[in-house]
């Protein structure tokens, strides 16, 4: 458990005996032991660069390709298909603007939803001024995505689809798999793309699965370390590389490997429970705290039943998120509103949702990990409890 003290504007983690509630595990979760002892394994003793031809050289290349190996092994891919990248930002953006660039010749359009991860809606956005046309499909009110409104979207000239697996806000799962099918039948040449950084680790995935040609995953959503992901690039796909200046990664990402975020990110791939038995204890977390929020005046569910249990958004109407947000936190029970990436900003997802404004401002996400408990539950009901008694209503 950890708290934190203020000083000179900085924030101090300190070891504690104080109890907290860390829910914001969608944002990140804490480094798990494997993975802290993988990084300083090879901080300490396999320090070498990759790509250098002598024996320092040679045992950290050797380090790398097992750790390519036990994330290949648990998306169930080739060694070759995964891509090391600094994170599911990178890995968005090698794959969408590699993927259209590569596809240009055979048509123009790019097919996602309104509902996407910062990394993926902005970086489609950018393709428009590339002369991309651009179509933008938006959820229902439990933010999902109708896959008859993707079928309207997908003609004979689009190139590229991306769609999330699970939705970072909401949890809401999308249908990934069903978009070969509609690709097939409108006769389009698209690269398939999902961005699987809050699925990969807590939910069965693999490429089989989606039925998807590139995927996108992240370390630091499964108690790994930060600024390390991959990108899965199925054999025979070619994407065009976005950054140049050497021959690591099939040129998709030149530059040194940061072993030590690799071998850390692998690490905690090896240390990931049975995701099955896992997803059970989550539905149950899930079903304690929703149990517990029924006689809650004003609290709304904005996530859907069948979402990832991990992830539950809600709103307590007539507070505004920042106050749940920041009063929360003082009682040592963290959690977050919209993504993290949007620093404050209205969420773009429950606003496509069409959710009403009282809503919006209210909303709070609360997201578990494999590590957290009924006692974090209780702590989160019972500052919930000292919202209603201390906070003032808008």
């Amino acid at each position: 458990m950890f708290s934190y003290s203020l000083s000179d504007n900085n924030i101090d983690i300190l070891a504690t005996d104080l109890e907290t509630a860390y829910l914001d595990n969608a944002a990140t979760t804490p480094p798990c032991p494997e993975a802290i002892a993988a990084m300083a394994n090879a901080l300490q003793a396999n320090w070498g660069n990759p790509s250098s031809p002598h024996a320092y050289g040679h045992r950290a290349s050797l380090l790398l390709e097992q750790a390519r190996e036990n994330v290949a092994r648990a998306l169930k891919c080739k060694d070759e298909e995964i891509c090391f990248t600094s994170g599911g930002t990178q890995s968005n953006n090698m794959a969408l603007i590699g993927g259209a660039r590569a596809m240009k010749r055979r048509g123009n359009r790019i097919v996602t939803s309104a509902i996407e991860h910062s990394s993926v809606y902005e970086t489609v956005k950018a393709l428009e001024k590339e002369g991309f046309e651009t179509v933008f499909v938006r959820p229902d009110s439990f933010g999902r995505v109708k896959i008859e409104d993707i079928e309207a979207a997908v003609n004979d000239r689009t190139v590229l689809v991306s769609l999330m697996t699970v939705n970072n806000e909401t949890g809401a799962r999308q249908p990934v798999e069903k978009i070969r099918s509609i690709v097939k039948f409108a006769k389009s040449p698209a690269l398939i793309h999902t961005d699987a950084v809050q699925a990969f680790g807590k939910i069965p995935l693999s490429p089989d699965l989606l039925s998807a040609d590139l995927i996108s995953i992240s370390a630091h959503k499964i108690h790994g370390p930060k600024g390390v992901g991959a990108l899965y690039v199925k054999k025979g796909v070619r994407i065009e590389p976005i950054s140049f200046g050497g021959s690591q990664e099939s040129k998709l990402r030149p530059g040194t490997e940061p072993l030590p975020a690799i071998t850390g990110f692998a690490a905690a791939v090896q240390a990931l429970p049975n995701l099955i038995g896992e997803a059970d204890r989550q539905n149950e977390l899930r079903s304690y705290l929703l149990k517990a929020l029924e006689d809650f005046e004003g609290l709304k569910i904005n996530s859907p039943e069948d979402a990832y249990p991990g992830i539950i958004n809600i709103s307590y109407t007539g507070y505004l998120s920042d106050h749940i947000i920041n009063h929360l936190s003082g009682l040592g029970v963290f959690v977050s509103g919209a993504s993290a990436c949007s620093k404050g900003k209205k969420s773009r997802v429950l606003t496509q949702m069409r959710l009403a404004e009282d809503r919006i401002n209210s909303a709070v996400r609360i997201s578990f990990s494999r590590f957290t408990e009924k006692e974090d539950i209780d702590r989160l009901v019972e500052g919930l409890k000292s919202v209603r008694q201390n906070v003032q209503k808008i």
